[in-house]
């Protein structure tokens, strides 16, 4: 079970996480009926939390399609590119590079077209952002773990994506 304040009326309500079907987004307040926005942190399902309470802000009504932060290093001045609906191709800036966003950096180790993004609309209005590794010659890491070619995984707000030595953030 944990804890949830709902941000309108702020009852607190007490939740089996393991009883919430996969893929819900939100659910409805039993004392004020608006929706309560869920998403899942580091926490595994069956874990029992009796932590403090945990107190999740409305989404906006607009969320955005999502955008990618670049880190700045020494190679790599600091970088935000808004993403769009459909197929997009990441990699380093040059002068022959199929990318639709090419990040401006000197880090020879990521490739010109080295990631493959594709942002679909889902059913309730939202966008999944779909990550794949775009053949390149150094990997692709995704929360501290490789992408194989031929995965494909589902990107979720704070992300990370490594490519080459550069460092960047998704977020929704």
């Amino acid at each position: 079970m944990i804890s949830v304040k709902c941000p309108h009326c702020k009852v607190g309500l007490k939740v089996d996480e393991t009883r919430i079907p996969k893929g819900i987004e939100s659910f409805k307040c039993p004392k004020c009926k608006r929706e309560i926005p869920l998403s899942y942190l580091d926490h595994k399902l069956g874990q029992d939390s009796d932590a403090e309470t945990l107190v999740i802000s409305p989404k906006a009504k607009d969320k955005g399609i999502g955008r990618f932060i670049v880190f700045p290093d020494i190679d790599t001045p600091r970088q935000e590119f808004q993403l769009n609906e459909g197929i997009i191709i990441v990699g380093r800036k040059a002068k022959v590079s199929t990318a639709n966003i090419c990040i401006q950096t000197e880090d020879k180790t990521m490739s010109r077209s080295h990631i493959r993004i594709e942002v679909k609309k889902n059913p309730k209005g939202g966008y999944f952002h779909y990550l794949s590794d775009n053949n390149s010659k150094n990997n692709t890491l995704y929360n501290g773990k490789c992408i194989e070619n031929g995965d494909m995984v589902v990107l979720k707000d704070n992300d990370e994506i490594v490519m080459g030595r550069t460092i960047i953030r998704f977020n929704e």
